[in-house]
């Protein structure tokens, strides 16, 4: 499976808040949060007010809810109580931070988002994608990005960068790369369907090209976005 940048022309989904969503999604050792801290920083310095989080956590309950399902000290976690506690997590974080933070007109830049236990969940774990997707949908009153930021990294390159810091691998990180392959074709099959919401981008590129590539993209959503309250 080959990774394909979309060619649409940038455009917003239907929309009710004022602010912007973005979120981040790809394989454990993709560079999420190395690329929305990058984000964050360019759009901070042109003067735009940016919330950055990430899930599981964001609220005080879900960085409890993180610890549970992440930590290796907990037991073992059937599939299903593994998919509903990443979604009471995620009620949260919509509701109690994601939300407010658009309906302020703030840009929201979170790190993993709906897709993610679409992914791991939903294709890792066998529960099934759309079954997922629908438990997420109910959880968030179907709160969905303005744009998905996939960086689609390979199994194998993922694990040796996570393997090179100084962490511990969580539960899902530790799973086999045959796992983890589920999950990478789960994301690209994802934004196959819908490559208007996203810009997919190889991993393996430096930081410099992916955040000049992200910021090029975010910027013409922006302009769409005030063209449009003009």
């Amino acid at each position: 499976m080959t990774t394909q940048s979309p060619g649409a022309s940038p455009q917003l989904l239907p929309r009710k808040l004022p602010g912007l969503f973005i979120a981040f999604e790809g394989g454990d050792g993709a560079g999420k949060s190395t690329q929305a801290a990058e984000l964050a920083k360019a759009l901070e310095s042109g003067g735009f007010t940016v919330l950055r989080t990430r899930e599981p956590g964001g609220t005080a309950i879900g960085e409890k809810l993180r610890s549970l399902v992440l930590d290796h000290g907990h037991g073992h976690i059937d599939a299903h109580t593994e998919a509903l506690i990443f979604a009471a997590s995620r009620a949260a974080h919509a509701s109690q931070v994601i939300r407010p933070a658009l309906e302020r007109g703030e840009i929201v830049l979170t790190d993993r988002y709906i897709d993610s236990s679409v992914a791991y969940q939903g294709a890792g774990r066998g529960l099934g994608t759309r079954a997922v997707r629908d438990i997420n949908a109910w959880a968030t009153s179907d709160l969905q990005p303005d744009l998905t930021v996939l960086l689609d990294v390979e199994p194998a390159v993922g694990r040796q960068r996570r393997t090179a810091g100084e962490a511990a691998e969580d539960r899902l990180e530790s799973e086999a790369d045959e796992f983890h392959a589920k999950i990478r074709a789960a994301f690209l099959d994802l934004a196959s369907a819908r490559p208007e919401a996203y810009l997919v981008l190889p991993a393996r590129l430096p930081v410099a090209e992916l955040a000049a590539r992200i910021l090029e993209r975010v910027e013409s959503l922006l302009a769409v976005t005030q063209s449009s309250t003009a």
